[in-house]
């Protein structure tokens, strides 16, 4: 759904969208698996910069809902993940503070997205809104045992067959260095 300035140059647009699993491109690490529900409005903001200079902001605000599908930070098997996220967001002309000179950024700065062309996807908002939605460490369970470090079988099924690895003989050294220091 292309929000474009010219249709909030006349009126605030509200939305109300679902986009089925696939829809939006979410990287190969995350994957929608249910119905990705968005509701919210978008308005035109004129900034005006002096000598006749207006700059077309957009402002979002809206939320979403969805599951997606990622991986256990442990074991690496799929985890289903419900995400509901509230955001309000403000996009300016791509090129517009080119002008500025390097400068302190202020808070509020930090918070300016950029949109192309005559309007900003509501597609390409609603995927960086995911993705920074989706927790950093995701477990299939709090006491998920992981994968075996040697042949990588995943213990929570089951313990492997692998005996403790050898130590490192680059070690070795080190070995006697305690009883020596002892004497």
């Amino acid at each position: 759904m292309l929000i474009r300035i010219r249709d909030l140059q006349l009126q605030r647009l509200e939305f109300n969208e679902a986009f089925q699993p696939g829809a939006i491109d979410l990287g190969a690490d995350t994957k929608q698996v249910a119905p990705l529900h968005t509701s919210g409005k978008a308005e035109l903001i004129e900034e005006n910069r002096g000598h006749k200079e207006i700059l077309d902001d957009i402002r979002l605000v809206g939320k979403l809902e969805t599951e997606v599908e990622v991986a256990c930070a442990r074991c690496l098997e799929p985890v289903r993940q419900p995400l509901s996220r509230e955001f309000e967001l403000l996009y300016r002309p791509q090129g517009a503070d080119k002008t500025k000179q390097d400068a302190a950024v202020s808070k509020g700065e930090t918070e300016i997205s950029y949109y192309e062309g005559d309007g900003l996807l509501l597609e390409d908002v609603l995927r960086e809104q995911v993705l920074l939605a989706v927790p950093y460490r995701v477990l299939c369970q709090e006491n998920c045992k992981g994968l075996c470090p040697t042949c990588a079988r995943n213990l929570n099924t089951g313990a492997c067959d692998c005996k403790e690895a050898p130590p490192d003989p680059r070690w070795n050294a080190l070995g006697t260095l305690g009883e020596k220091l002892k004497k």
